[in-house]
C-alpha cells in the first residue's frame, strides 16, 4: 500500500520570522515544512549547518526544516505563508505566480501595506483564485525560536480552515483564536505600530506605571476607533492579532516601533526624523492621516484622532516634544462617540 505524502507547508522567505515558524512548525511530524529563499548562503547554511547564517547564526534549527530555491515546490504546497517584508509582498508573490496551484491556501503573515499600499490578503483575494488568510499576533521571531508558547489570529472567509488549522500546529507550541473579520485582522496588525511609537516618546519622558497605562489605555481607545472606521469589527480588536499584538509592539524594547518612540523621545534622533528610516510605523501613519484628515470620512478628526495627528506633527515638522508629550497626556480619553455616549436618567 503506497504511503499518504505528508500536506507540505512551504514558507515564502528565510528571514527571521520565516525561519522561526518553519522551525517551530517543524515539531509537527504529520507535515513537512520548507522555506523558499532567493538567498543562496542563507540556503545552504539551513541545509547543510542546521543553522540560519544570517539571521540566526548561533541557533540549531531542526533537523526536519529544509530550504530551497526552487519555486517548483510551490506546485505541491497545501499552504504558502508569506514571511517577506510587506513592500514587497505582492510583487514577489506575482513573479511565482505561474508555480502556484490555485486550490493551494495562501496565508500572509506580514505585518504591514503592500505595494500601493493594499492590504495585502485583499490584494491577493482580488488577484488570485486560491482561498487566502491572515496569520498575526504577538509574536516576537527570537522567542518563537526558542519554542516559546506564541499565540496567532488566523483569519480567513473560508472558514473551513479553521478545522483544519489545529492539525497543522499539533505538537508545536503555536496556539491560535480564528476570525472571519480578514479586513480587521488586517487592519489592527498595520495601525498599532504607529501607535507604538507613541508609546515609546512617552516612556522616554516618565519612567512612570501610572503614565504607561493611562497612555496605554488612550492609544488602545483611539485604536479601537480607527479599526471601525476603516472597516474592521469591534470584537477583532480582543483576539490575538488586537490587543496581544499592540500590547507586545507598544511595551516591549524588542519592537523596533517602540525603540524608535524611543530613540526619540531621549533626543537621539534631533528634529525631523529622517526619511533614511524605514518603519511600519512611520510608512502606515502617512497613509492613515490622510485619510483620516479627510473631512468627508472624519468631520472633526483633531476630537476623534488627537493622539494620531499630534504624532504626525512630531513626524512632519520641527515639533516641541513637551508640547506633543502633554497634549497626549490632556488628550480625552473618549471611548463612546456623541451619540453612544451613556447619560444619566434623572
Amino acid at each position: 500500500m503506497e504511503q499518504t505524502k505528508k500536506p507540505l507547508v512551504v514558507i515564502i522567505g528565510a528571514g527571521a520570522f520565516g525561519t522561526a515558524l518553519g522551525n517551530a512548525l517543524a515539531l509537527n511530524k504529520d507535515i513537512t515544512v520548507k522555506l523558499l529563499t532567493i538567498e543562496n548562503e542563507v540556503c545552504e547554511s539551513i541545509n547543510n549547518q542546521r543553522i540560519n547564517l544570517v539571521y540566526f547564526p548561533n541557533a540549531i534549527l531542526r533537523k526536519q526544516l529544509k530550504a530551497t530555491m526552487d519555486p517548483h515546490v510551490l506546485k505541491r504546497a497545501w499552504a504558502i505563508v508569506l514571511a517577506v517584508p510587506s513592500g514587497i509582498c505582492l510583487s514577489y508573490l506575482e513573479k511565482l505566480r505561474r508555480y502556484i496551484n490555485p486550490k493551494t491556501v495562501i496565508i500572509n503573515s506580514a505585518k504591514g501595506l503592500g505595494e500601493g499600499n493594499v492590504i495585502i490578503s485583499e490584494y491577493i483575494e482580488t488577484h488570485f483564485l486560491n482561498p487566502v488568510a491572515a496569520l498575526k499576533g504577538p509574536s516576537f521571531a527570537v522567542e518563537l525560536l526558542k519554542d516559546m508558547p506564541t499565540a496567532f489570529t488566523l483569519a480567513s472567509h473560508h472558514t473551513n480552515l479553521f478545522a483544519k488549522a489545529p492539525l497543522f500546529i499539533e505538537g508545536t507550541q503555536i496556539r491560535l483564536d480564528f476570525s472571519e473579520d480578514l479586513r480587521g485582522v488586517e487592519l489592527v496588525s498595520i495601525m498599532k505600530n504607529m501607535y507604538a511609537i507613541i508609546m515609546g516618546v512617552i516612556d522616554a519622558h516618565y519612567n512612570s506605571a501610572n503614565v504607561r497605562f493611562m497612555v496605554l489605555t488612550k492609544v488602545f481607545n483611539e485604536l479601537y476607533k480607527a479599526l471601525k472606521l476603516f472597516g474592521g469589527q469591534p470584537e477583532t480588536i480582543f483576539h490575538y492579532c488586537g490587543y496581544g499584538d499592540f500590547g507586545l509592539t507598544s511595551l516591549n524594547d524588542l519592537s523596533r516601533n517602540r525603540t524608535m518612540g524611543l530613540l526619540i523621545g531621549k533626543g537621539f534622533i534631533k528634529d525631523m526624523v529622517s526619511d533614511n528610516i524605514v518603519l511600519e510605523g512611520k510608512r502606515t501613519l502617512n497613509i492613515f492621516y490622510k485619510m483620516i484628515a479627510d473631512e468627508q470620512l472624519v468631520k472633526n478628526a483633531g476630537a476623534e484622532f488627537p493622539i494620531l495627528l499630534e504624532l504626525y506633527k512630531l513626524f512632519s515638522k520641527e515639533y516641541d516634544q513637551r508640547k506633543f508629550v502633554l497634549r497626549i497626556l490632556n488628550a480625552e480619553n473618549k471611548l463612546f462617540s456623541e451619540k453612544e455616549r451613556p447619560t444619566s436618567k434623572e
